[in-house]
């Protein structure tokens, strides 16, 4: 299939090589854009770091406090995510292998201690724009924004010509954000129909929402918020 890949980078260069592993002719066209935001850890003390995407563990590669939160045990929405921790030099890294609410459940298994003995609260590194937050799951948390995701406003020019002649198959959306920065190029552009028109591959069922509303047809949605469901998903060909 021609597909067409919204992710940013660098986790957006990995999916299109995967499928293209796979058989596929994969266009990239990262329409989210990651930019660092500079922050200041507050003087506490910390029990530990929760993370919930792999651009806020890059956020803090280069911090003048990295090795202050490195020593600490790291939680994570995913694998991906577990994975760039480390790559930052954390060495206890426990993984939910799923999404929130997923996290939220191991949080609770792991530091109910935490609630009952007033011990230092956990460090959320999140990102400025996000769906909840770990506070209103009654967790006893501090949350620092760290990086910023920036909307492309226009697709490159050779996307929007492929979406324009329906030489996409499918489009992988890896966020609600993306979807809605892919619907609001393609506005832009003058080509919101033809834009519908592809098979939509989404990570769950928040991403598929806005594409839902817009009245995308062919909706797919993966069976585990991560990166190989998604592949699954797509299959090959």
């Amino acid at each position: 299939m021609r597909l067409l890949v919204t992710r940013p980078e660098p986790d957006g260069e990995r999916a299109a090589q995967a499928l293209r592993a796979r058989g596929h002719a994969v266009v990239l066209a990262p329409l989210l854009r990651t930019q660092t935001i500079s922050f200041v850890l507050p003087e506490q003390a910390f029990s530990a770091v929760v993370l919930t995407s792999a651009n806020a563990a890059r956020a803090i590669a280069d911090h003048p406090g990295r090795a202050q939160l490195t020593v600490l045990t790291a939680f994570t929405v995913g694998r991906r995510t577990a994975e760039a921790a480390r790559a930052v030099g954390f060495r206890d890294v426990r993984s939910a292998d799923g999404d929130k609410s997923d996290l939220v459940d191991l949080l609770r298994a792991d530091l109910l201690r935490i609630q009952s003995s007033g011990r230092a609260p956990l460090l959320y590194l999140a990102g400025e724009d996000r769906a909840g937050d770990l506070a209103a799951a009654g967790l006893p948390v501090h949350t620092a924004v760290v990086y910023r995701a920036l909307k492309a406003d226009h697709f490159p020019p050779p996307v929007a010509v492929a979406l324009a002649r329906r030489e996409i198959d499918g489009v992988l959306h890896f966020s609600a954000r993306s979807a809605q920065a892919y619907l609001d190029c393609a506005a832009r552009g003058g080509i919101g129909t033809q834009a519908l028109a592809p098979v939509h591959y989404c990570l769950s069922r928040q991403v598929a929402a806005p594409l839902s509303a817009a009245g995308a047809a062919a909706l797919r949605i993966a069976a585990r918020p991560d990166e190989m469901a998604m592949l699954e998903l797509v299959g090959s060909v």
